[in-house]
């Protein structure tokens, strides 16, 4: 699988999502590298826009892959602290609805910071997906950040904390370009299924 083409489509911030098109959902923590993800499996630095401050990605935003082979679907980050809490309940309605109302939800990347342990935000993303039987795969972010063999016990770590085997988790940097091939075998995969 290789991504040839990628461009912007729409932004929605209610539950009018745009249909046709099978979907590949990213949603994770603010600031774990949603949008940095998206540009590396792209190859489109700038498709997605990044931000050092967390909070940037209000609305769902769909990028249209090989000229409507799939649609990448960047979430509203979640766990962002410098936010209203009416503007955390909002984004989380919004989320909430796309993963239960949007017909063609195929899969989920859920990412998280290599570096830590999930959050219960995590665990709790994790958890609704389990209960509302949508397929997803998890994607250890900001791998460049730690050594090998730390990246090793990071990835048992956080297979042990959602009870997954670390094979289940796909380990990936974006800035020193790690981890693509294996996701863009998983998202053939889910193409594929």
């Amino acid at each position: 699988m290789e991504i040839t083409k990628a461009e912007f489509k729409t932004s929605v911030g209610s539950n009018n999502f745009p249909e046709g098109l099978t979907e590949i959902a990213v949603v994770g923590r603010s600031n774990v590298g949603k949008s940095s993800l998206i540009n590396f499996l792209t190859n489109h630095g700038k498709l997605a826009r990044t931000s050092k401050e967390p909070g940037r990605t209000r609305l769902i935003n769909y990028f249209s892959i090989n000229d409507g082979q799939f649609y990448l679907v960047d979430l509203p980050g979640y766990g962002y602290a410098r936010v209203s809490d009416a503007e955390k309940e909002k984004w989380a309605t919004l989320i909430e609805s796309y993963l239960l109302e949007s017909k063609g939800l195929k899969h989920v990347f859920v990412l998280v910071d290599i570096r830590h342990d999930p959050t219960a935000l995590d665990e709790q993303m994790i958890n609704y997906l389990y209960h509302y039987n949508v397929p997803f795969s998890i994607i250890a972010t900001k791998a460049d950040k730690l050594s090998r063999a730390e990246t090793a016990r990071q990835r048992k770590a956080i297979a042990d904390a959602l009870h997954l085997t670390p094979s289940n988790i796909y380990v990936s940097s974006s800035l020193n370009k790690s981890g693509k091939a294996e996701i863009m075998t998983r998202i053939e995969q889910v193409l594929n299924n």
